[in-house]
């Protein structure tokens, strides 16, 4: 069983990424803001991080970047997952350190292909 932190600020967002994992064993942490993603990175025994780019505090770019160039942090997957779909954010996504980048709304299948790549 893996630990996967899912930061978003909508709880929509959140409902929807607990519906399609919820039947997986993994444990789902959730964080509604960027610097509370970062803390429960760091505090936590966490094998995935599924994060938002739009959120309070600490956008998703630079949490990743963060937590990337953090020696404990920076084998952790990161998925970006995120309504934001131009080609420039997914190339700021990659250069920030993610793993992955799915845009909202993404199907179900697609979001557990991409947990399960990581935590193979």
């Amino acid at each position: 069983m893996a630990r996967i932190l899912l930061a978003d600020d909508s709880i929509t967002d959140l409902k929807f990424v607990h519906f399609v994992l919820q039947n997986t064993g993994h444990e789902l942490v959730t964080a509604m803001d960027g610097e509370d993603a970062e803390q429960k990175a760091r505090a936590g025994k966490i094998n995935l991080i599924i994060l938002d780019v739009v959120m309070p505090k600490k956008n998703g770019f630079q949490v990743c970047r963060s937590l990337k160039r953090d020696p404990g942090c920076k084998d952790i997957p990161i998925i970006l997952l995120t309504s934001k779909n131009q080609e420039s954010d997914k190339y700021w996504g990659e250069k920030q350190g993610a793993d992955f980048y799915l845009t909202k709304p993404c199907q179900p299948e697609d979001l557990l292909n991409a947990v399960n790549r990581f935590l193979k």
